[in-house]
């Protein structure tokens, strides 16, 4: 069995978590510039055991795909291209940036570490891992 893996795709940068082998616990992993994220990850893939992709996908609150889809969709359709044999799958990631910076507050995170973003991309994506996780779509419920 492998690790899942997760994105927070953003313009500037992503942030990554994974799994453990056993898929009990989602950890942050990186947060790498968006331009490098292909690299990354077929890197990653490369030299550890992974099943699945999870991509965040972002909605409106009327549920409806954002309009970050726009360039979220190209660069998700170039990593199924260059990892053709990853089941790369999308997953709902609303508020999961605000839930972050909530979590960090709730963890006593001292204010300066809350402003790097990159901490925040990276809790983002142990959220939607975790989501995934707890889901009916990964459970096969």
């Amino acid at each position: 069995m492998g690790r899942l893996l997760a994105i927070d795709y953003g313009r500037k940068r992503c942030g990554i978590a994974v799994t453990d082998v056993l898929r009990i616990v989602a950890t942050a992993l990186d947060t790498v510039p968006s331009s490098e994220l292909i690299s990354y990850v077929k890197a990653y893939v490369a030299r550890e055991p992974v099943d699945e992709i999870i991509v965040g996908l972002p909605r409106t609150l009327g549920g409806d795909p954002s309009e970050s889809m726009r360039y979220i969709t190209p660069a998700i359709t170039r990593l199924r291209k260059e990892l053709p044999e990853m089941e790369v799958k999308f997953f709902d990631e609303r508020f999961t940036s605000t839930l972050a910076h909530r979590a960090m507050l709730d963890s006593g995170v001292k204010k300066s570490d809350r402003r790097d973003k990159g901490a925040i991309d990276r809790m983002a994506a142990v959220i939607i891992l975790n989501g995934y996780l707890e889901s009916r779509e990964f459970r096969g419920n």
